[in-house]
């Protein structure tokens, strides 16, 4: 990639004289390392895959030298093996792109979750199915607080009984995957908060914590039994929007199935008056 990227950079766009004769299609190796403040031995061993752990200070002046975007400068990081300098906060942000694509899903039950699992946006659909999270304080619509209470009090995110395929494999991809999010935002203080907390006063949470398993929570099977629909068995598959970890949780039912009907006639009636 620092080959990629050198050959692409032209010598006057950072000041420098084209001159005649060059070979280079863009940047030389000698100019390179002057810009960054480096040897040139070192840029040869790095495009070599000889050197591959830069230090932060060498790889931030590679990306200032290489006149790197945000994406590709978090690309060097990551190819370092650094988190890279956007790294270190979860973001609460919905874009608007995203929250039209969202509103237009037609009769699925829908809600978007941050990297350490706290609830950003939730749909009609999903209300209607599951019970309405704004009865709930902000603090703890959280779907890993939620599921691992420390205070014993009831579940604040489904309203409803719901049970899982295999609870166990649920449990343990939830902690899996928050112990990636550690990985991708180490300085996130609301998410070291909660993993302290739940490790406190958990001690399921702690104890599948301590196996240091990390992996991606991605798909599910639930059965939610509704009030007025009886028991409704939906796939929950979870979306990842990218660099932020944003997880779009998105539950369906079989085609054709009793439990598509029934989903169907609760999207149709709304959600139901909740009390907190």
């Amino acid at each position: 990639m620092i080959r990629t990227w050198r050959d692409r950079l032209s010598p006057s766009a950072v000041g420098l004289p084209a001159g005649h004769g060059r070979r280079a299609a863009g940047l030389r190796r000698e100019e390179l390392a002057e810009l960054a403040g480096v040897s040139v031995d070192y840029v040869v061993r790095l495009e070599q895959g000889r050197a591959t752990t830069p230090s932060v200070g060498v790889t931030a002046s590679l990306a200032r030298a290489l006149r790197l975007s945000t994406a590709e400068t978090d690309h060097l990081y990551r190819l370092a093996g650094l988190v890279p300098p956007d790294g270190g906060a979860i973001s609460d942000h919905l874009p608007p792109g995203l929250r039209r694509v969202l509103t237009r899903l037609q009769s699925a039950p829908a809600a978007v979750f941050a990297a350490d699992w706290q609830l950003l946006w939730w749909n009609r659909e999903w209300a209607a199915l599951l019970g309405d999270p704004a009865g709930a304080p902000p603090r703890l619509r959280n779907f890993a607080r939620d599921r691992f209470p420390v205070d014993g009090g009831p579940a604040r995110l489904a309203r409803w009984p719901v049970a899982e395929a295999d609870r166990d494999a649920t449990d343990a991809a939830v902690v899996s995957d928050l112990r990636r999010a550690t990985g991708r935002f180490p300085q996130d203080r609301r998410l070291a908060a909660l993993i302290r907390e739940l490790s406190a006063g958990n001690a399921r949470f702690a104890e599948l914590w301590a196996t240091g398993a990390v992996a991606a929570h991605r798909e599910d099977r639930k059965t939610i039994d509704h009030p007025e629909a009886g028991p409704v068995t939906v796939d929950c598959d979870v979306l990842s929007d990218g660099d932020f970890e944003r997880k779009i949780v998105i539950m369906t039912a079989a085609a054709g199935s009793e439990d598509e009907a029934r989903l169907r006639r609760i999207a149709a009636t709304g959600p139901r008056s909740t009390v907190p």
